[in-house]
């Protein structure tokens, strides 16, 4: 582990200081003095569905496994989660959701009904993860819970009674047989989805007929003793417009926020998505290239909400978004477990850069998913864990949790691959309450460096702050159980300023923080 270290270290020092490699210079004008939207940190948020090895072997073991555990949460897990400060956790699904019978996940676990996972494997569920561990769960990470509640196979009352036994705090049946189940005061629930996928796993509705499903179900979704639901309307993924506008013009005063998945695919087809190890440059720039469709995706669906609701209140949550390969070989059919490469890495940093960019509508947005399950922060082995690429991604980019979005207008030299191309650069600008200006930035080229300035505009600046890096040296590197930090960040200090710009050099296929002051 480090011999791979200092391999990495003298590659970066290698790259930064051969000029020969280096390509076109980029150029990033930053209007610091012109920040008008706030990221959201829920943008950040994280999805475990009730499949594969997801929420069983990945977080929960039971309190009497022999993992080192805390209440049942893997303790190393939980500890590793805990440092990129999850603002909010979608559970139980996915299409789980709309099967799911919240009363199977409460009371003893021992007694608990076990059921069929008839969307992922057939593997039988046994509910010892149920509402209380998952409340619990977001507990222990400082994180909001979203619930994804059961349209397609449940009914109005069942959701009612579900939403009052987590949140009444008054004398009920219900409230009762929570503090019976050992929780005295209610949760505060944040975020709750009115169903998911509904026009496929969820029900196979139409628009029109989930719009007034929805208007039927929320109504249902009381509010009490305080806690206030945001609620997220079933929305569809890429270019399906029409169901955006439909359930908007439908039902638009009636919710917070509309869904919309989108899953990077780097494979020529849904069937055939391609391998996530030992793939070459085509499936590495075509995951790239896939990656950015998300900013095309979001433009559509906003410009048809803006019809309805041309003042932004609701928002448009991605809570669906990842790279999503070929199962890994030699893994269990329906478990949807995969690795998480260099690639996928650079696909994170170039989603968070377009939702980010999009603050005005999307407000919360949840990778797919936490642990062991497709473009996973963490991966495990029975007592081993390893985190990824992707986990080290969004640890850097913690920096812009509710900052101020600095407007950019970005210049940027090609990375051209087989005829087509895409910018060699991206990179998210923002400003923290203590007045910090943090900049995270991508090289998507496979072999070049890129030189980059960033002018900065409407603010005076004269400090750098170090930050890190991250890189490797092959396009498909992944992390290992047997070398768990191959992919990992090092130290950047290789910024330098001089009146008020900000001249760098990233090597290729890699991710830069650091702050201004």
């Amino acid at each position: 582990m480090l011999a791979g270290k200092i391999i990495r270290s003298l590659l970066v020092f290698l790259f930064l200081c051969t000029s020969s490699l280096v390509a076109q210079q980029n150029r990033v004008i930053v209007n610091a003095d012109q920040g008008e939207y706030t990221i959201s940190r829920h943008i950040y948020g994280q999805f475990s569905e009730h499949l594969g090895r997801g929420i069983y072997e990945g977080i929960w073991v039971g309190e009497d496994s022999d993992i080192p555990n805390t209440e049942g949460y893997r303790t190393d897990v939980l500890k590793a989660l805990q440092e990129l400060e999850i603002p909010n956790i979608r559970w139980p699904g996915g299409c789980f959701a709309d099967e799911y019978d919240w009363r199977d996940g409460i009371g003893p676990r021992s007694e608990r009904p076990k059921t069929v996972n008839t969307h992922w494997g057939m593997v039988t569920e046994d509910n010892s993860f149920g509402t209380h561990e998952f409340l619990r769960l977001t507990e222990l990470l400082g994180a909001e819970p979203y619930i994804s509640a059961n349209v397609g196979s449940g009914t109005p009352a069942q959701m009612q009674d579900w939403v009052e036994y987590m949140t009444y705090a008054g004398e009920s049946d219900l409230a009762n047989l929570r503090r019976q189940n050992g929780r005295e005061e209610p949760w505060k629930i944040k975020f709750f989805g009115i169903g998911n996928e509904s026009w496929g796993c969820g029900g196979n509705m139409t628009a029109d007929y989930y719009a007034d499903l929805y208007r039927r179900y929320q109504t249902y979704a009381k509010d009490y003793s305080g806690n206030e639901l945001y609620k997220i309307a079933s929305g569809w993924s890429n270019a399906e417009y029409d169901w955006t506008e439909t359930v908007m013009r439908e039902a638009n005063d009636m919710m917070d926020a509309i869904s919309l998945h989108y899953y990077t695919v780097p494979g020529p087809s849904w069937e055939n998505k391609g391998p996530s190890t030992g793939f070459g440059e085509e499936l590495y720039f075509e995951g790239l290239k896939a990656s950015l469709e998300l900013d095309r995706y979001i433009e559509g669906h906003a410009t048809r909400m803006d019809k309805y609701d041309p003042e932004k209140r609701v928002a448009l949550a991605v809570d669906e978004w990842g790279v999503w390969t070929d199962p890994l070989p030699g893994s269990r059919s329906g478990f949807l477990y995969q690795q998480n490469s260099m690639r996928d890495a650079l696909i994170a940093s170039l989603s968070l850069d377009i939702l980010n960019a999009h603050s005005d509508r999307v407000r919360i947005a949840n990778i797919a998913q936490t642990v062991n399950v497709l473009q996973a922060m963490i991966l495990t082995d029975g007592p081993r864990m390893i985190k990824t690429p992707t986990y080290h991604v969004f640890h850097m980019y913690k920096v812009h949790h509710d900052a101020t979005l600095l407007p950019v207008k970005v210049t940027s030299a090609d990375y051209r691959y087989d005829g087509e191309s895409i910018p060699a650069i991206s990179t998210t600008v923002s400003r923290n309450k203590e007045g910090v200006i943090h900049i995270t930035a991508s090289n998507t080229h496979a072999s070049e460096s890129q030189e980059i300035t960033f002018d900065l505009r409407g603010t005076d600046i004269d400090r750098i702050i170090p930050g890190r890096l991250l890189t490797a040296d092959q396009i498909n590197a992944v992390n290992t159980f047997e070398d768990p930090d191959n992919v990992s960040p090092v130290m950047f200090d290789d910024a330098t300023i001089s009146n008020g710009t900000v001249s760098m050099t990233l090597p290729p296929r890699s991710i830069v923080v650091f702050g201004l002051q």
